[in-house]
C-alpha cells in the first residue's frame, strides 16, 4: 500500500456532495468531520485520504478502530467499492501513524507561525491574557500524556471551555515544539487548531479510545 496513490477513477459528484457521509460499516449517516475517507489506488489497494482530495469514489468510515478492523476482516471495502480491492491487514496501524504525524506536524506549524506557546508559566500567562504569541485568543490546549496530573488540572482550570489534546507524551511534544522538554502548550484559535482538534479526535478513535472519554475531550 502506498500512502499517496496517483490517479484513480473520476470522483462521484453525488457521493461527495454535502456535509454528511455514510459509513460503509455501520451505515450511519453523520458529519464527515468524524470520519475518514478512503479511496482505491490504481493497484486496487485501499488507502486513506486524510486530506480528502484524492480522485476517485470515496469510501467513508467512522473514525473508530473496531469499525476499521471489521471493514478489513470482513472485506467490506470490496462490497462498498463494488469490485475486488485489497485492504492491508495492518491498515489500522498505518492509519494511526499517519494521523499521529499529521497532528505533530500541525503542532510544529503552529510553533513556526507564532501561534503557540509552551511551558507552564507561558501557557498560564496566555490563558490569563487571552492572547497566544503572535496569534489571537487561545483555541486548544496541549498536555503531555505523561505530565503531572496536578499541573494539568491547574492549567485546565484556567480555561475549562478549551478542548484538550493529550494524546502525546512529553518527548513527542517537545520534538514538535522544537524544545528540549514540553508538557504544556496552547495554540491560538484558527485553522491549525481546528485541524489539530479534528485529527486528534480521529486519532483517538483509531487508537480505540471510547468516544467522549480521555484524550481530545474536555479534560
Amino acid at each position: 500500500m502506498t500512502d499517496a496513490p496517483e490517479a484513480c477513477a473520476a470522483p462521484d459528484p453525488a457521493e461527495e456532495r454535502g456535509p454528511l457521509r455514510r459509513c460503509v460499516v455501520t451505515g450511519a449517516v453523520q458529519p464527515k468531520e468524524g470520519m475518514i475517507r478512503f479511496v482505491v489506488a490504481p493497484d486496487a489497494t485501499v488507502v486513506p485520504d486524510l486530506e480528502e482530495r484524492l480522485p476517485g469514489r470515496g469510501l467513508w468510515l467512522t473514525a473508530d478502530r473496531a469499525a476499521l478492523d471489521k471493514a478489513v476482516s470482513k472485506n467490506i471495502f470490496s462490497k462498498a467499492a463494488r469490485r475486488a480491492v485489497r485492504a492491508a491487514p495492518d491498515l489500522g496501524e498505518r492509519l494511526e501513524r499517519l494521523l499521529e504525524r499529521r497532528c505533530l506536524d500541525q503542532i510544529g506549524l503552529a510553533r513556526k507561525a507564532g501561534q503557540s506557546v509552551a511551558g507552564y508559566e507561558k501557557v498560564r500567562e496566555a490563558l490569563k491574557t487571552g492572547r497566544v504569541g503572535r496569534g489571537g485568543a487561545p483555541g486548544l490546549l496541549l498536555e503531555a500524556s505523561d505530565g503531572s496530573a496536578d499541573q494539568r488540572g491547574k492549567i485546565a482550570a484556567l480555561a475549562p471551555h478549551l478542548p484538550i489534546v493529550d494524546l502525546f507524551d512529553s518527548a513527542a511534544m517537545a520534538a514538535a515544539l522544537g524544545r528540549d522538554h514540553a508538557v504544556h502548550a496552547v495554540m491560538a484559535r484558527g485553522k491549525l487548531a481546528d485541524g489539530l482538534a479534528r485529527d486528534a479526535a480521529r486519532l483517538q478513535g483509531i487508537r480505540g479510545f471510547v468516544a467522549g472519554a480521555g484524550p481530545a475531550g474536555q479534560g
